[in-house]
């Protein structure tokens, strides 16, 4: 990441306050550094449960370093609302992906491997693999 480039990643949830804590753990447990940034875009604009197309643009953009931004949702129509920018082609930065993962597993693997300097393909391909954490 000499280059100053770095994949960015944003949480989409329904509550703002899932999007932020899963930050904040994935932050953490990447290190707390700043080398990834990381935004939240949960819930609507005026605080309740829901989606929203502007945070999550706004988000995106927040976060945009150059590398490419991971996209991670938590439920259905979170996914649909990402899915909706993506076909506008120009509300969300260029190389902007939706990543298919676990939320909480999947946002934890793509920052952690985001803070090695890896580039998108390989921060999507982490969050993916989160799907293979067997818990028993």
């Amino acid at each position: 990441m000499g280059d100053g480039k770095a994949v960015g990643v944003v949480l989409v949830s329904h509550s703002a306050e899932v999007a932020s804590s899963v930050a904040a753990l994935a932050k953490g447990l990447a290190g707390g550094g700043t080398a990834v940034p990381v935004a939240a875009a949960g819930g609507t604009e005026g605080g309740g449960f829901g989606t929203s197309a502007e945070l999550i643009a706004a988000a995106a953009h927040s976060v945009d370093r150059g590398a490419g931004v991971a996209v991670l949702t938590d439920l259905g129509s979170a996914v649909l609302t990402v899915k909706a920018l993506l076909a506008e082609g120009d509300e969300l930065p260029a190389d902007t992906r939706l990543v298919d993962a676990p939320f909480v597993e999947g946002a934890v693997a793509a920052v952690v491997t985001a803070a090695t300097g890896a580039d998108l393909a390989t921060v999507e391909a982490a969050a993916r693999e989160a799907y293979d954490y067997r818990k028993v």
